[in-house]
Formats: C-alpha cells, sequence, structure tokens
C-alpha cells in the first residue's frame, strides 16, 4: 500500500492542474476527495478556493499528512481538463496504479499543448465569425480575420515575457481598436464598429464568468467572488483599451468619430 503522503500528492497534484485549467471548484474538489477513496483512504478533509487547494489525511494518527497547494489563476484549458478527469476515471475504477498515474499525470503535465499557429488560426477565425455575426459584412470579416492574427501574435509574445493579465487585456483591445481606426481614417469604407467588437471577442472572459456563476450557485460564494472580481476585471481592461484608443484618435482626429 503506497504511503498516504504520496497518494495525498498524487490528489492535490490533479487538483492543481484541474483548478489552474479552469475547473469548477466542486469538480476540483470532488475529484480530489474520489482519488484519495480510491487509494483507501477514508479518513481526509479537502479544501478548494479559486487559487488554492488544502487537504489533511488520518488528522487523528501519527503518520497524518497535509499539503497547502496555492494555484495560481491561469489560462483555461479545456483539454487539460478533460485529461484530469480521465486519469480520475480510471484510478477510481482501479485500472491505474499511483505509479501508472504519476507517469500519466507527467506525460499530460509535459504535453506540448495547442500550437501558435493553431491558436492564431482559432483567434483570427473567432473573431471573423463573431464580426459576421454582429452585424459586419464579408469584407469587414476579412478586415477582423487579419486583426484577429495580429492580436493573437501580441498575445504569445506578451505571455512569453511573462506580461500582466491585465496590461495584455489593455493592450490587445487597444491594439485591435486601433487597427480599426486607422483603416476607417484612411478610407477603407469599414464598419470599424463591428469589427472593434469581433475583434476583442477572443478577450472576453466567458468562461471565467460562467464558472463563477457556476460557483456561486454550488455555494461556493468565496471562489464564485474571486472569479467574478476577476472576470470583471478583465472586462474593465478590454473597456480601457478600446475607450483610450478611441479617445486618443479622437484628439488626433479633431473631433467625433463616426464609428
Amino acid at each position: 500500500m503506497p504511503e498516504s503522503k504520496t497518494i495525498l500528492n498524487l490528489a492535490i497534484s490533479v487538483g492543481e492542474i484541474l483548478l489552474k485549467s479552469g475547473g469548477e471548484i466542486y469538480r476540483v474538489q470532488e475529484t480530489v476527495s474520489r482519488i484519495l477513496e480510491a487509494y483507501g483512504i477514508e479518513d481526509y478533509h479537502v479544501f478548494v478556493i479559486t487559487n488554492g487547494i488544502f487537504a489533511t489525511v488520518y488528522e487523528q494518527r501519527k503518520d497524518a499528512g497535509s499539503m497547502v497547494r496555492y494555484v495560481p489563476i491561469g489560462e483555461v484549458n479545456l483539454e487539460r481538463v478533460a485529461q484530469m478527469n480521465q486519469l480520475s476515471r480510471e484510478i477510481c475504477e482501479k485500472s491505474c496504479t499511483i505509479t501508472e498515474a504519476y507517469e500519466k499525470l507527467e506525460q499530460y503535465r509535459n504535453a506540448s499543448g495547442t500550437g501558435n499557429l493553431a491558436m492564431i488560426f482559432a483567434c483570427a477565425t473567432g473573431s471573423a465569425g463573431f464580426c459576421y455575426l454582429l452585424g459586419g459584412r464579408p469584407y469587414d470579416s476579412m478586415v477582423c480575420f487579419f486583426l484577429g492574427i495580429l492580436l493573437e501574435v501580441f498575445l504569445i509574445l506578451a505571455a512569453r515575457h511573462h506580461a500582466s493579465r491585465f496590461i495584455m487585456n489593455i493592450m490587445g483591445s487597444a491594439i485591435v481598436t486601433t487597427g480599426s481606426l486607422i483603416l476607417y481614417v484612411a478610407g477603407a469604407g469599414i464598419l470599424s464598429d463591428k469589427i472593434i467588437i469581433g475583434g476583442i471577442i477572443p478577450l472576453v472572459p466567458g468562461v471565467a464568468l460562467t464558472t463563477g456563476i457556476r460557483d456561486l450557485f454550488s455555494g461556493d460564494y468565496l471562489s464564485g467572488s474571486i472569479r467574478m472580481i476577476d472576470a470583471l476585471l478583465t472586462g474593465m481592461c478590454i473597456a480601457i483599451g478600446v475607450g483610450g484608443a478611441i479617445k486618443i484618435f479622437q484628439l488626433l482626429w479633431g473631433g467625433t468619430l463616426a464609428l
């Protein structure tokens, strides 16, 4: 039988990846609990919030163990969530020893994930699609496609330099808005408002907002509030970037832009 601390570390590590990838609080807490039970630990306590996991096992025994894991809020990665869910199912079905579980955990953790080219294409296609759905013309969608490429390239480069997420959202939305306004004042005949709206959609924290609401309805008020605040601050940063770029162009243009 593996040591309790080894089992606890495995359960916490799976929960950490789930939480960092955007998993709901109840999902993380249930996953950690089920992994502990699958390896024979019945006496445990698990507490999860948006950026931390606290767990103890065998609190009344000499071999008691406890772990605290700080988990910074990261980008949503549904593929990683699915991988951790699959691993936890295999553990609960007794088809995976603890050694095999650690090997699979490291394999998932070190996986390369989605490539930059795929992310750039997805961002550009999403921007163009939303631009069209929100009233833009095919011509506007084509322009928004290239602005989406520019936006994702900026986000990838900023992430490599570990830039603040708030700065990335402000600058990203400003880049989309500035590109649209430059084409507008150059006489390109575009619907700049539709392009701006479509272009900033990849920055909108839709999953974080939805997860925060689900956490609130599940009774996890602290975690739900943290996620809601994070989503609202992200939305505020996007608004600052768009509004700031428009205001600067109004000052430079010498009047009101007829968007």
